[in-house]
């Protein structure tokens, strides 16, 4: 089965947009022991998506194509692949009256515009979008499939698990485990000495892959069965163990859990709270944990304290404490979390501060620098870390680490 993938639209020829349904739809193909041979972007130039419809439908047995289904008049698959392919547009009145019912329901009249999303490809079958105006296609040319898809990922995704997944599911050659082992407090270079020498065979049904950013590595991890309604894959259950004994407690996650959600189930299962003071991160690790569905039942309060008046008023951390070791440093990171976790009355508090850049080093306290604390009832620990990259970068690892140092110490019999 050769397959490729086709994102259509000139956004995504620039720095502002990036493409993300086709690793959705690769794994989704991987699942059935399927590799994807291209991906592809093409702009909103009708004459270079026929081209390029033209020559994949000669050579692929299966094309996903993804965006260009709009109103607007940059939308131009339907058209384009109507003139690759010699078809016609067919109007139809029932696909108008659909999407005329969806204004209707959002209280808005139907715009002139949305009317060509009524018409269809010649021959095609309509994929219902439940989520959205416009309608998929899938139709056949010769060897190949074609299927429409639209661009959003919210219509996207659940048209092709209801519509598209069953029935290349039918002709899938087996089926795929997966598992992904995530892991922080290490770097790449450590974690390949670790498991050096569990690498399978390539080319075998086996495969370990790690992939690498700042502040989280990922192994993945997957196993390649011909059967098809296989749930156990013992190669994969086999070597998964022995990476995680190799990499112990650095390894937080084997169900693709973010940081955050692992401490959140901890503290909501033991009835615990959690406050945090920030100032480089300028609320990011409060987003972070509040972006977890549930997380009202254990974090209380969050205080972004970016300047040192902040810093006393709202946390009580001593201006002598500040003018004496700096706002970036091990004292006033303790200071902090003691102080948001008094003043939210939780039962632990995170804190960070540091210099995320690219302005306010000096040579004593660079760019990266970051202290990293954890208060608790019977004490506190503060970690001094220097982070890479740039701003965003290093602010996403100070969050990260300070996240990992609450999983840490939650993993310690009793908690504390």
């Amino acid at each position: 089965m050769k397959i490729e993938i086709l994102a259509v639209g000139s956004e995504l020829l620039t720095p502002a947009f990036t493409d993300t349904n086709s690793l959705y739809l690769t794994r989704r193909l991987n699942d059935l022991g399927w590799d994807v041979a291209r991906k592809s972007i093409v702009g909103d130039d009708a004459d270079d998506l026929a081209a390029f419809i033209r020559d994949a439908v000669a050579r692929v047995d299966l094309l996903l194509i993804m965006g260009g289904l709009g109103p607007t008049e940059d939308d131009k698959t339907r058209e384009a692949c109507a003139e690759a392919l010699g078809r016609k547009l067919v109007y139809r009145e029932d696909l108008y009256a659909a999407i005329r019912e969806r204004f209707r329901r959002w209280g808005r009249d139907l715009p002139p515009s949305n009317a060509k999303q009524a018409y269809v490809l010649d021959g095609a079958e309509v994929l219902e979008n439940r989520n959205g105006t416009a309608p998929g296609l899938r139709l056949r040319e010769g060897r190949c499939e074609i299927v429409l898809l639209p661009g959003p990922p919210q219509e996207l995704e659940p048209m092709f698990e209801v519509a598209v997944w069953p029935k290349l599911r039918e002709r899938g050659e087996g089926a795929t485990g997966r598992r992904v082992l995530k892991i922080t407090g290490m770097g790449e270079s450590d974690v390949e000495t670790l498991i050096a020498g569990l690498y399978p065979p390539s080319g075998g049904p086996l495969r370990l892959t790690v992939l690498s950013a700042p502040g989280r590595i990922e192994l993945h991890v997957t196993e390649f069965s011909r059967v098809k309604d296989v749930s156990v894959f013992p190669g994969l259950e086999a070597l998964s163990r022995e990476l995680q004994n190799r990499l112990g407690d650095h390894v937080y996650s084997t169900t693709d859990e973010e940081l955050e959600e692992v401490v959140g189930r901890v503290l909501r299962a033991r009835r615990q709270t959690l406050a945090c003071a920030e100032s480089c991160t300028g609320g990011l690790l409060a987003g972070r944990i509040t972006g977890v569905p549930g997380s009202s039942a254990y974090f209380v309060e969050g205080f972004v304290t970016y300047n040192n008046e902040a810093k006393s008023r709202s946390l009580g951390v001593p201006p002598d404490l500040i003018r004496t070791h700096g706002a970036v440093s091990a004292e006033v990171a303790e200071a902090m979390a003691a102080g948001a976790r008094f003043k939210a009355s939780a039962d632990y508090s995170l804190a960070v501060t540091g210099i995320a850049g690219p302005d306010g080093a000096t040579p004593e306290k660079p760019v990266g620098l970051v202290f990293t604390a954890l208060a608790w009832a019977d004490g506190a620990e503060t970690q001094r870390n220097i982070f890479f990259g740039r701003r965003e970068q290093v602010r996403f690892q100070s969050t990260q680490k300070a996240l990992d140092m609450l999983r840490r110490r939650l993993l310690r019999p009793g908690g504390t």
